[in-house]
């Protein structure tokens, strides 16, 4: 399965033009997050990705809600936050907001640590786990070279081991890829990121 991955779009309309265009070519397209700014647009950059055809499974970023992104969702849209599904025999699993509580104020959706790791103690196992939020320790330093990634969700990726676990949020990381056990782990950013999954079939 050929699969096209994005996050912290933001509303970017350039950005978003690229996403759909290369979309073409993806048997399966993943949002992880951050589709607006501070709770504000979701519907105006819903409406430019509508021109995606393939199936999309997004997660919230700190920017909207679980229910914000649920009640503008496009129509081939799945959206998860603390669940998973399963599409073309690829397991999925996926956790938005920010984690753990980031310093931005009240329009900022985040979880603590502990309401991150409850959500993902739901999750047996998966080949992709979508989150928002990069695991400590990776993809998740700051411009001021601060760690300030998720130990849930590093501790999750440990424990599942899904084939890819894919995140964004932390801008001034976009692109960075490491490894969690056999886990390839990757902080996406709004350029589109190409990978191939088997699915068995």
């Amino acid at each position: 399965m050929k699969v096209l991955a994005f996050s912290d779009l933001h509303m970017s309309r350039r950005r978003g033009a690229t996403l759909v265009e290369a979309s073409r070519e993806a048997d399966l397209v993943i949002g992880a997050g951050d589709f607006c700014n501070m709770r504000h647009g979701l519907g105006d950059i819903m409406a430019l990705l509508s021109d995606i055809e393939a199936p999309f499974v997004a997660v919230p970023g700190n920017a909207e809600s679980d229910a914000e992104l649920r009640a503008a969702a496009l129509p081939n849209m799945t959206v998860l936050h603390g669940d998973g599904m399963e599409i073309g025999g690829l397991a999925l699993f996926g956790l938005g907001g920010g984690v753990p509580v980031t310093p931005f104020g009240d329009w900022s959706f985040d979880l603590s640590e502990a309401e991150a790791g409850a959500a993902l103690g739901r999750c047996d196992a998966a080949d992709l786990l979508i989150t928002h939020s990069p695991p400590k320790g990776l993809g998740d330093v700051t411009s001021e070279g601060r760690s300030v990634g998720s130990t849930a969700i590093r501790d999750a990726i440990r424990r599942i081991q899904p084939r890819l676990a894919v995140c964004g949020h932390i801008h001034d990381s976009w692109g960075e890829t490491g490894q969690i056990g056999d886990t390839q782990v990757v902080n996406l950013g709004p350029a589109p990121n190409w990978f191939t999954l088997e699915t068995g079939a």
